[in-house]
């Protein structure tokens, strides 16, 4: 059951970074905007995709992991992953963004931390990879 929790904690991160990475090719300005910075010209949106390929490829290693069932490595990612939320948190309060926005990013903080515990969790029960 523990197992089944992690998966699916797990596959919704995978879900989440890929609709984000497709999201910041399809509408660099949109994204940007749902992340809480706004293009200042549309030229920038470049920086958007550089975002979305680098999305696209935390997304991929992450599915893999979870597919091999590399649980313990994917803690860290979980762990690690916070890094992204905070600062996105810190950017979209610097930008004036809606306190919406700021939360938003803080609730995915404390999502990856919560994933974090039941995979150490299921790791610590199991001894599994």
């Amino acid at each position: 059951m523990l197992e089944n929790v992690a998966r699916v904690l797990v596959f919704l991160m995978v879900l989440l970074q890929g609709f984000y990475a497709i999201y910041s090719f399809a509408d660099p300005t949109g994204f940007a905007a749902l992340r809480g910075t706004d293009l200042a010209v549309f030229e920038d949106s470049d920086w958007v995709r550089i975002y979305g390929s680098r999305t696209l490829f935390v997304s991929l290693i992450i599915g893999y992991l979870l597919y091999i069932r590399n649980y313990k490595i994917l803690i860290y990612g979980a762990l690690f992953g916070t890094v992204m939320p905070i600062t996105d948190a810190y950017l979209a309060f610097e930008a004036e963004a809606q306190s919406k926005v700021v939360i938003k990013h803080v609730v995915t903080v404390v999502y990856l931390l919560i994933t974090a515990m039941v995979l150490k969790t299921l790791v610590n029960q199991k001894n599994v990879a």
